[in-house]
């Protein structure tokens, strides 16, 4: 389910740019007449990627009318997958990865870095919690998908993976200080290998001359 409430405040109209908007045109084209409505997940994305990473209301009824569906359908979507952001989130969204494996590897350390350094521990919301200055959004997630690198932080369309505590920390510095990372591992693993580099099939085997005369 989406995690956190929807915003008191909200918008009072919502329309997609015209860039937006033909990107809409093209994803609805893709299915058949009357069958606009399997449009709505995609159409949803692009609302609130237009809207700074959340999704308002009226961006919800705005697609429901672009796809004449009932607004209800809409809403059931929107509040189902937790993708879906339902009240402002910070310039700097980080989905921190506590299911089992990231667990075992330490994401209760990772967590932790994230209220020390950006002082958000004991907030209300558990859901979202957000730094005192607006820059960073905080929300404890399930899988993520990428269990071979735990622990893992989704950083708005990223992952920052092979994370401990002061590797969070440097990573919360870069993204305040605009020095954005390269994503994937913070250790500088390449993809799923070993740390230390390849253990196993690291040449070509020897020719053996097997099947020669």
């Amino acid at each position: 389910m989406s995690g956190g409430k929807p915003s008191v405040e909200q918008p009072a109209s919502f329309v997609f740019t015209p860039e937006y908007l033909a990107r809409a045109q093209r994803i609805i084209a893709k299915y058949p007449p009357g069958r606009q409505a399997s449009a709505v997940l995609p159409l949803l994305d692009l609302a609130q990627r237009q809207h700074h990473n959340w999704l308002p209301r009226a961006a919800m009824d705005y697609v429901a009318g672009l796809l004449d569906m009932a607004p209800i359908r809409v809403y059931e979507v929107a509040t189902f997958y937790s993708m879906f952001n339902l009240a402002p989130v910070g310039k700097w969204f980080l989905q921190v990865c506590t299911t089992t494996p990231c667990w075992l590897r330490g994401s209760d350390e990772v967590m932790a870095a994230c209220e020390r350094k950006l002082g958000i521990k004991g907030q209300q919301d558990a859901s979202f919690l957000h730094s005192a200055d607006g820059q960073f959004t905080v929300r404890e997630v399930e899988c993520l998908g990428a269990c071979v690198n735990a622990p893992v932080i989704q950083v708005n369309d990223d992952f920052y993976e092979d994370l401990d505590g002061p590797l969070t920390e440097k990573l919360i510095d870069a993204l305040r200080s605009g020095q954005v990372p390269p994503k994937g591992s913070m250790k500088g693993r390449q993809h799923s290998m070993p740390e230390g580099g390849r253990t196993s099939l690291t040449e070509f085997a020897a020719k053996t001359g097997a099947g020669e005369d």
